[in-house]
């Protein structure tokens, strides 16, 4: 069955960025001219998505509004003969079919999902969370897809990350099956270095079908009254195949303030009009060479 829908889970609160996310959503915050969450739209989109889902709460307007038509903005843009901005305003509210949900009290990662349930029905789809931006031509999700069209099991992303870093992660204990496919046995979550089974870091996309849901809705919650993805995935093992993919691409966790910032600029040295001419590249050199 193709993979027509996508969930994004955006009800967090942001509190990482604050002060700056005290009235904006955190998924607002923008790389060069657009927001994060257009580019998470945007790779799902590119990877054949149809029906985004957006799990949100009360804090979330902005966001709602971004993905809508601005009837007021297309006008004065159309009087003043602004045709690209028109086109790129416009673009946006078409990228997908959105529907709304809110998530009436944070509960987990694994509760927001849920949320989707009625709307996913029995079909596999796709989870994206809203911190992770993959930069390669072929979408990360894409790449999920592709392993779940082989093994028609959930797929979770993983990347190799540093044994000291690992302890702000979930991580996956496997059996390798091929350069960058992996049957999942276990998951640890946020393991000391020492003990962790492996260097692959769980990264916030999936492919997820129904038994998984299902595994949701039988979770119990933990000791924080949440209900988590990683204990649905847990409680499935030894019953169905598990798949984790060392995906192709580079990385950036824009819910970190310093991976936000090399984001910014990684971005900014690929956009034609900042980097016009080299500019912005040549400021980059002039400011390393000064700080040497």
């Amino acid at each position: 069955m193709k993979i027509r829908k996508a969930i994004i889970p955006v009800a967090g609160m942001g509190t990482r960025f604050l002060p700056a996310t005290k009235a904006q959503p955190k998924e607002m915050l923008s790389l060069v001219d657009k927001p994060v969450i257009q580019y998470i739209v945007e790779e799902a989109v590119a990877a054949g998505i149809e029906q985004v889902i957006f799990i949100t709460s009360q804090t979330k307007r902005a966001l709602e509004d971004h993905f809508d038509t601005n009837f007021e903005l297309e006008t004065r843009l159309k009087e003043k003969g602004k045709t690209k901005e028109l086109e790129e305003v416009r673009a946006v509210s078409n990228l997908a079919n959105f529907i709304y949900i809110r998530q009436k009290e944070p509960r987990g990662d694994g509760h927001a999902i849920l949320q989707a349930k009625d709307l996913i029905g029995d079909e596999p789809c796709a989870v994206l969370f809203g911190d992770d931006i993959v930069d390669h031509e072929k979408p990360c999700i894409a790449q999920l897809m592709e392993v779940y069209e082989k093994y028609r099991d959930p797929v979770i992303a993983v990347q190799h990350i540093p044994k000291k870093d690992i302890s702000s992660y979930g991580v996956i204990d496997g059996k390798q099956m091929n350069d960058r496919t992996y049957e999942v046995v276990g998951f640890v979550e946020k393991p000391k270095p020492e003990e962790a089974p492996s260097d692959l870091a769980v990264i916030g996309k999936y492919i997820i079908t129904p038994e998984v849901m299902a595994a949701l809705e039988n979770a119990p919650a933990g000791k924080d009254g949440e209900i988590r993805l990683a204990d649905a995935f847990q409680s499935l093992l030894g019953k169905r195949s598990i798949y984790a993919y060392n995906f192709e691409g580079t990385r950036y966790d824009c819910g970190n303030k310093l991976q936000f910032l090399i984001a910014s600029v990684d971005y900014g040295l690929k956009h034609a009009e900042v980097n016009k001419d080299g500019k912005f590249s040549d400021f980059i050199k002039k400011r390393a060479a000064e700080l040497k």
